[in-house]
Parts: C-alpha cells; sequence; structure tokens
C-alpha cells in the first residue's frame, strides 16, 4: 500500500511539474496578438515551438477537460480568479491529490491509527484550499481599503470634466494592486466595446464586495437618469471609511473571543495526540471498542458545532 501511495504521490508531482512549465508558454491568444502586433517570433524560437507543440496540445486539452470538469462541480475556477492564483484548476487538483497522499504516507510511517489514515489525507490535501481562500481573503481585503480613495480619484476626475472611462484610468495609473488590476481589466473590457455597466458588474463577479457593488449600481442608475456621479462617489467613499473604523472598534473588542475559540479548538486534538504518544494503548480504546467510537463521534460534532457558535458570535456585520 505504501509503495502505491508513494507512486500516485510522485505521479502527481510529476503532473504538477508539467502544468507549471506548459503555464509559462505563451497561449494561443497571446501568440496571435504578437502576429497582428507584429512581433513574430524568431526563426529559432518558431522550431523550438514546433517541437513541442504536439505534447503542449494534449496537455492544453487535458487541461481544458480538468478546467471544464471543475467548472461543473464547483466555482473553482472563479475562486482562483479572485484570489489571483498562480495555479490553475488542474494544478490545484494535482497538488491536493499529491499532498494527500503525502499526509497518507507520513500517518503510515508514524504508526498512526488505522481511522487517522483518511484525517491525515484530508488535512494535507485541503491545505492547497486553505491557501488559496486564505490569498483570496488578503486579496479581497486589501482591495475594500483602497475602494474609498479610487472612488475619490474618480469623483475628482468627474469633476475636472473627464468621462467615466478616464476616471478609470485614473486609478490605474495611480493605484497599486490589485485594484488596479481590477479596474484595468474593466476598462479594457469597455475600450473592445463592451457597455460600461457590463464591464463594472463583471468586475463585480471577479471582486464580490458590497461598496463596489454601491459604485456599480450607482453608475447604472447615473447612465439611465442621469445624476452627479460625483458627489455620489464621494458618500459612498466617506461611508466605507467610517465603517471601517466601526469594523477597526468591534475587531478590537471581540478578539478574546477570537482567541478563545482558537485555543478551545486547538486544545482537545493538542491533549488527544500527547496522550497518544504517552501511551498508545490507552487512546487505541477509544477505536477498538463501540463506545468509544461514539464518543469520538460526538467530540468531533461538538467540536464543529462549538465552532460554528463561536463564529457566530464574534462575526458582528458593521
Amino acid at each position: 500500500m505504501i509503495s502505491g501511495l508513494v507512486f500516485l504521490g510522485v505521479t502527481a508531482l510529476v503532473v504538477a511539474v508539467a502544468f507549471v512549465m506548459k503555464d509559462l508558454r505563451p497561449t494561443r491568444a497571446e501568440d496571435r496578438l504578437l502576429v497582428l502586433t507584429g512581433n513574430k517570433q524568431s526563426a529559432a524560437e518558431a522550431a523550438k515551438a514546433a517541437q513541442t507543440s504536439v505534447m503542449r496540445d494534449g496537455m492544453s486539452s487535458f487541461s481544458e477537460s480538468m478546467a471544464k470538469f471543475f467548472g461543473r462541480i464547483g466555482n473553482l475556477p472563479l475562486l482562483l480568479e479572485q484570489a489571483d492564483s498562480p495555479v490553475k484548476a488542474d494544478m490545484f487538483f494535482a497538488m491536493s491529490g499529491g499532498l494527500g497522499c503525502v499526509g497518507l504516507v507520513a500517518a503510515v510511517i508514524v504508526h498512526s491509527p488505522a481511522p487517522l489514515y483518511p484525517v491525515a489525507f484530508l488535512l494535507m490535501g485541503c491545505l492547497p484550499l486553505g491557501w488559496i481562500m486564505m490569498r483570496r481573503g488578503r486579496r479581497l481585503g486589501k482591495f475594500a481599503k483602497q475602494l474609498p480613495d479610487a472612488l475619490e480619484l474618480i469623483g475628482r476626475a468627474l469633476r475636472s470634466g473627464h468621462s467615466l472611462s478616464s476616471g478609470l484610468h485614473v486609478v490605474i495609473d495611480e493605484m497599486p494592486a490589485p485594484i488596479s488590476t481590477e479596474f484595468g481589466m474593466a476598462y479594457e473590457e469597455q475600450n473592445l466595446g463592451t457597455p460600461m455597466e457590463f464591464a463594472l458588474k463583471n468586475m463585480l463577479k471577479r471582486v464580490p464586495n458590497m461598496d463596489l457593488k454601491f459604485f456599480v449600481t450607482a453608475v447604472a442608475i447615473q447612465k439611465q437618469a442621469g445624476g452627479d456621479l460625483a458627489e455620489i462617489l464621494d458618500k459612498i467613499g466617506h461611508i466605507i471609511r467610517e465603517r471601517f473604523k466601526i469594523l477597526g472598534a468591534v475587531q478590537a473588542l471581540t478578539g478574546e473571543g477570537r482567541i478563545s475559540g482558537v485555543v478551545l479548538m486547538i486544545m482537545p486534538i493538542a491533549i488527544f495526540i500527547a496522550v497518544y504518544q504517552m501511551n498508545p494503548e490507552y487512546m487505541m480504546t477509544l477505536f477498538r471498542d463501540p463506545i468509544g467510537k461514539n464518543m469520538l463521534a460526538i467530540a468531533a460534532f461538538l467540536q464543529i458545532l462549538g465552532a460554528i457558535v463561536i463564529k457566530k458570535i464574534i462575526a458582528i456585520k458593521v
């Protein structure tokens, strides 16, 4: 079994490395844009591309198939886009499977109880998902903090006589990522003929932010009914800043509850591991006896329920 798991882990690692190498190559759309702009490849580069075209096409078809598969079971591609992830859906799958196999092999090597094998597999396999969620949260949080300044820049551009698209271009030039990246994509979409309202709605799909939704709604209403868009943007920016102040006070007041939740979640697991290391036979009774198995199931359920309750208590919407 260990040999089979090692084989699966190595295979997943090789596939992941192959996908990384594939992602570094120019896409078909980039190649066409290079031809249209006159930046054609040299003869050596063309020969090298011809040699690797067969393998690249095969891997591209596999990558597209995996992307469609993940698109059916969930919105993983959108999640990766929101996190600005350097990995694609197929590579994410390979990383999760490879790490899961590594965790399973580690559990076998350290002679963990057999019922903990699936737990080790799931914990290690969920590490890429946790990394993606953390990266997504940080990016969306940074976008939310940059949004008031961006709205003020657009409002000033509108007061000076510029159009809304010019205001978006000011944000692209003056502000750092991620807000400059997202506004740049919206700006390019409307340059290619997409109406401004639809371009902003597409940005809202990529960045699910309530304040950004206010901005998109204000632009849509202003396009239909008219009005002073600059004043509306200033008011939205002021509301966002005031809410951030209240949110900071709430975070300070709920800090004790959040730390208590972390301690209460980690302590039972740490005690279980410590007692198992000191007396494995004593802890194995929980896995052998039917009553012990029921106790473990109830403990796991209560742990999850407690985490949900604590999160509900400290999560105050502002």
